[in-house]
């Protein structure tokens, strides 16, 4: 079998290792592993049955078609959807255990009236400053009544309530106390309607690695448990590693004058003798054309700049006078502890966040899993 052209390389004992370092961090509250959006792009059933074995009680999803690929692959553990449009099948979810969330008296309708052969188990959500997605207010009144009357009638269980943080990755941020003392108050209006949850949820990985005091009965590990901080400005005890690095091999190697112009619109231009190479990803995979000119890559131990405008499939690097041939790998990103970029190195060089360049990796990019259990 021929060598991949360009492969993801995901860690999985790394990601075990980052799941116990974060369990740790809120050592008397259940774990929730997030894997939505294709295990964010490190592969969903993979990194689930990774999170299982690391001890992860939950796993996270975003939507209900999420939920049930992982019945499908054979998980039968609690796993939480939480994001629904009017008119979603709610009855193969809640058929398949997995819970759902109202975040609205008008979705917990849809939930009450979806066809399902069991009771249904709700988790209620709180906006409590997010401005996204749950009640708030009024509306947060309306949900609790609609979900303490169909409770008592036992049309459905209410298993949790949670709600999410807008600014944790600014731990100083006054939102953030702000925001738990909303928590605080909308539990203790569902108490007043006789609802205790067993689950009440705020923290996610940044409020997991700096604030207790917002840990409760689960927190929420996201990014953190791919190993990428949630804002490349924290600072935390807590040692994680990044678990995917990207290679590719090089598709094509050339010596060039000064002068010569480098992919579409020339927008670089070699001031000396000098070898480019050819690497065969591009925006068609996911690699950001605005980290043009400015991202690196690792090579020979080095790092070398990409340069000219990144192309559907391929992007040029400039690799000076270093010795290369057709074949040879460059580490687009990785943990960093050889020196190469980092996926934190991309989203600066492309004015993004490290989430959306793992996220959005895909294409013709083939995954190969190390670190198997």
């Amino acid at each position: 079998m021929s060598a991949p052209q360009a492969e993801a390389v995901i860690d999985l004992a790394a990601f075990r290792a980052n799941l116990a370092a974060l369990k740790a961090c809120a050592p008397a509250s259940a774990l929730m592993t997030v894997v939505k959006a294709d295990g964010y792009g490190h592969g969903a059933a993979q990194m689930a049955r990774a999170a299982r074995q690391a001890g992860s009680e939950w796993l996270g999803v975003a939507t209900l078609d999420e939920a049930l690929a992982l019945r499908r692959m054979g998980d039968t553990g609690d796993v939480l959807c939480w994001l629904a449009a009017p008119g979603a099948d709610f009855a193969a979810a809640i058929d398949a255990g997995v819970e759902v969330t109202a975040s609205s008296a008008d979705q917990l309708a849809e939930i009450l009236a979806a066809t399902a052969s069991v009771r249904p188990k709700v988790q209620l959500k709180v906006d409590t400053g997010l401005s996204r997605n749950g009640a708030f207010g009024e509306e947060w009144t309306a949900l609790v009544g609609a979900a303490a009357a169909a409770q008592s009638a036992g049309a459905l269980e209410i298993t949790g309530a949670w709600s999410h943080f807008a600014c944790a990755d600014d731990p100083a941020h006054p939102a953030n106390d702000a925001q738990e003392a909303a928590f605080a108050q909308a539990l203790d209006e569902l108490k007043a309607a006789g609802i205790e949850p067993a689950l009440r949820h705020l923290s996610n990985s940044a409020a997991t690695l700096t604030r207790p005091s917002a840990h409760l009965d689960l927190v929420r590990v996201g990014i953190a448990a791919y190993g990428i901080r949630p804002d490349p400005r924290m600072t935390y005890a807590t040692e994680l590693t990044p678990v995917m690095t990207l290679r590719a091999r090089l598709a094509a190697v050339k010596r060039v004058p000064a002068g010569a112009g480098v992919s579409y619109g020339h927008t670089w231009t070699a001031e000396r003798e000098t070898t480019l190479g050819l690497v065969p990803i591009g925006y068609g995979e996911g690699i950001l054309r605005t980290s043009s000119n400015r991202a690196e890559v690792g090579f020979d131990g080095r790092r070398v700049r990409q340069v000219g405008v990144v192309c559907m499939d391929q992007f040029v690097v400039d690799l000076g006078d270093a010795e290369a041939s057709r074949g040879d790998v460059v580490t687009v990103f990785g943990p960093g502890s050889d020196g190469e970029p980092t996926a934190e190195d991309w989203a600066a060089a492309a004015g993004t966040i490290a989430y959306e360049v793992v996220t959005r990796l895909g294409g013709r990019i083939e995954r190969t899993y190390v670190g198997e259990a």
